[in-house]
């Protein structure tokens, strides 16, 4: 990619000896605060000694917004082939309500980790910017998110709120979530809390509802057992796994916290396999509150997160980003749903009497 045809110098030109991309050269051009400001100088220092002059008709085109934003699913291991998260695919409904409010039209993409996003969508002006769903290991994603920054990627993502500080995430109260889940297995009478999912850097969402938990047992006096802590990600057979797991341990338990319904749910059937019962013997909650979970024996408790206004708040954000506005408020409130899986349902009504018959006449 060198010079043009007429031999005028080109953004091309400008990006090989900036040691940047093309479209940073377009962004920083147009003076794009996404670019930092040293990158920016730069820039237009090589720009000038080249004299290079902006083409405004061909400027004017990239500038203009196609009114389209994708939406990139990631990879997330799942019993069927679909490899999405049941709990985004029942966010896609509100991001499409929401993109319907705006005048948008929505792109829907199954993405893998490796492929090159920004250039199939925003920087091939197919879409204003992006919606990610999904991640997997935060570590290795984390990479990926840093790499969209540096080169001015508009995306809102829902995910940790905490493990973000660019603005660009949209995520619920998972310590405040774990701490409402600690607190109603506690008011159940369950002294001895597990918790199935990761607790680490590698799934910060996990880890802040596994903290929360913690922080509702010493709200209680009680003191958090590490050793309780199992790994799991998010799919039934990694928590059919980690209850095995901890039942083969030996260690005492009365209560189970698990990072997700999925877990919850391959938990569940781990338990019925050891001859344990739910809620009698072990109190159940699991996280996300999706259609499965008021499908199971016993129903599950959970703790529901705002679909609706996450949908709301990841085109809400993204549109800021574009629009190089503050955007809303990023962490979403949650909401404790109690089934019987907890042992918290109330006792159903004994049926009423039948009527007594009508007395007989005496003779």
């Amino acid at each position: 990619m060198g010079r043009a045809a007429t031999g005028r110098p080109t953004s091309f030109d400008i990006a090989y000896l900036a040691g940047v991309s093309q479209p940073t050269v377009s962004r920083a051009l147009r003076g794009d605060k996404s670019v930092s400001e040293k990158t920016r100088a730069r820039i237009k220092q090589i720009a000038q000694d080249l004299n290079y002059t902006v083409d405004k008709n061909a400027s004017s085109l990239r500038s203009q917004r196609s009114n389209t934003i994708a939406l990139l699913f990631f990879e997330d291991p799942t019993p069927d082939e679909s490899m999405i998260n049941p709990f985004f695919l029942a966010m896609l409904g509100s991001i499409t309500r929401a993109c319907a409010n705006h005048g948008l039209d929505l792109l829907i993409s199954f993405q893998r980790m490796e492929d090159d996003w920004h250039v199939q969508y925003q920087d091939s002006h197919r879409a204003d910017g992006l919606i990610l769903l999904g991640y997997g290991d935060y570590t290795l994603y984390r990479e990926r998110l840093d790499q969209l920054e540096r080169q001015g990627t508009h995306f809102a993502r829902w995910g940790s709120v905490t493990s973000d500080s660019s603005g660009s995430t949209i995520g619920s109260d998972n310590f405040g979530a774990g701490k409402l889940a600690g607190a109603h297995l506690v008011e159940q009478g369950r002294r001895k809390l597990a918790f199935l999912g990761h607790a680490d850097e590698h799934y910060p969402e996990f880890a802040q509802r596994y903290r929360g938990m913690c922080q509702a047992l010493k709200d209680a006096g009680l003191t958090p057992d590490s050793s309780l802590q199992y790994d799991a990600i998010t799919t039934e057979e990694a928590g059919h796994a980690a209850m095995q797991n901890l039942i083969e341990s030996g260690q005492e338990f009365d209560g189970i916290f698990a990072a997700s319904d999925l877990i919850a749910i391959g938990a569940m059937r781990a338990l019925a396999e050891a001859g344990l019962r739910v809620p009698e013997d072990v109190a159940m909650v699991g996280f996300d509150d999706i259609p499965a979970a008021s499908l199971t024996t016993p129903p599950l408790t959970t703790i529901m997160q705002d679909i609706k206004g996450a949908g709301e708040r990841l085109v809400e954000t993204l549109l800021a980003k574009v629009e190089d506005r503050e955007g809303p408020d990023n962490r979403l409130p949650t909401r404790l749903i109690v089934r019987a899986s907890s042992g918290a349902c109330p006792p159903v009504p004994p049926a009423p009497a039948p009527p007594k018959p009508p007395k007989q006449p005496t003779a």
